[in-house]
């Protein structure tokens, strides 16, 4: 599907299947990452989010810095080819260009379900290093058809090592959604060597009261966000060797400098590891 294809002829050059009146998650990280690719009912939700929790822009940030190190830490291990699902709007330093910053000719295969972040990511696409990069649509709760859609793409060689790129999306799946058992899956179809990189949403922090106005505005969006503790994050990484530090909040993974005061409170954990 090509950039154009994805615009119908909504109104004003919106595409026609963007849902602009309801919140959207990746709209709404976008927004706290200060980004304007987004909708006024994206603001309007995210502005309730921060005013029951203003630590979401911080913590928004802290996950693209922990995306940051993590990816250059694993290309710096010698991996060239990384899956990432679920992106979001692109913003400065995406996967492709933190990877091929160590390996030029690293390849990078985005996934996403939303109109928006597949059209913005195909444009960024453009130009992009000597290293190869595409997009694909497909939804991160059927892997099967995810993987097979990966694989019909022929950019990345799942007989050598790959890394799976999970970066705070997980917790946009319900339990009915089976978040274990689609990482499983994931998991399964990628060689010994593989690597996962992983950060997830918690409430470990963050009074009941305070978690239920947020999950409350998620709810009317088109995805919930379930906060998961730390030990529920650790059991993603079951089979697998966890990297030092282990799954710890985002700015104590691996961090360039001293963290600031309270990181060890961020509500976001992440951590990376190797299949054996």
């Amino acid at each position: 599907m090509g950039y154009k294809s994805m615009w119908g002829p909504g109104e004003a050059g919106v595409p026609a299947d963007l849902r602009p009146d309801v919140p959207h998650p990746a709209r709404m990280y976008d927004y706290y990452l200060g980004g304007k690719d987004n909708f006024p009912a994206d603001r309007a939700a995210a502005e309730k989010a921060l005013a029951a929790n203003p630590e979401f822009r911080s913590t928004a940030r802290a996950n693209r810095g922990f995306l940051t190190r993590a990816v250059t830490y694993v290309a710096g291990l010698g991996l060239d080819q990384f899956l990432d699902i679920g992106t979001g709007i692109p913003t400065a330093g995406n996967t492709h260009e933190i990877a091929q910053a160590v390996t030029p000719a690293a390849r990078v295969v985005y996934v996403d379900n939303d109109p928006i972040v597949l059209s913005h990511a195909r444009a960024l696409m453009t130009g992009a290093g000597p290293g190869r990069s595409t997009v694909l649509q497909a939804d991160l709760r059927e892997p099967d058809a995810l993987l097979e859609a990966v694989r019909a793409e022929r950019v990345i060689d799942f007989e050598r090592p790959v890394a799976l790129v999970l970066a705070a999306v997980l917790h946009f799946l319900r339990e009915e959604d089976e978040p274990y058992r689609v990482l499983g899956t994931l998991l399964e179809a990628l060689p010994s060597g593989s690597h996962l990189v992983l950060s997830h949403g918690t409430a470990d922090f963050i009074p009941a009261s305070v978690r239920d106005r947020v999950t409350g505005v998620y709810d009317r969006a088109t995805a919930p966000l379930v906060g998961r503790s730390q030990e529920e994050v650790r059991a993603f990484f079951d089979g697998l060797e966890l990297l030092e530090p282990g799954v710890v909040t985002v700015p104590l993974w691996r961090p360039d400098a001293p963290p600031a005061p309270g990181a060890e409170r961020v509500s976001m954990y992440g951590a990376v590891a190797r299949k054996p």
